[in-house]
């Protein structure tokens, strides 16, 4: 375990991004006193961070998980065929 101060953390993000990547937590300090920790990521976590925004959403209750568990989407029921909807448009523009 490593620990590193506030001024050299922003200096050298990248590097200490790489170590903790690799396996090792990085201790923040700021004027000797630990303010962060830089670690590994859950191994159960996604690499996505749209799926971790999605699962913190779920969380605080902003959004509410299906109950319906699908294999894709729902089956398409179209309300009209494509040549039914080009007569209804032409006719709809024949008025103007």
């Amino acid at each position: 375990m490593r620990s590193v101060g506030l001024k050299t953390l922003k200096n050298k993000l990248s590097e200490y991004v790489r170590i903790a990547a690799g396996g090792e937590t990085v201790l923040v300090t700021d004027r000797d006193r630990v303010v962060a920790e830089i670690g590994p990521p859950n191994p159960a976590r996604s690499s996505m961070p749209s799926d971790a925004l999605l699962l913190d959403a779920v969380r605080n209750g902003w959004l509410t998980p299906s109950i319906i568990i699908g294999r894709g989407p729902p089956p398409r029921n179209p309300v009209m065929t494509v040549d039914t909807l080009l007569n209804e448009l032409h006719s709809d523009r024949a008025d103007r």
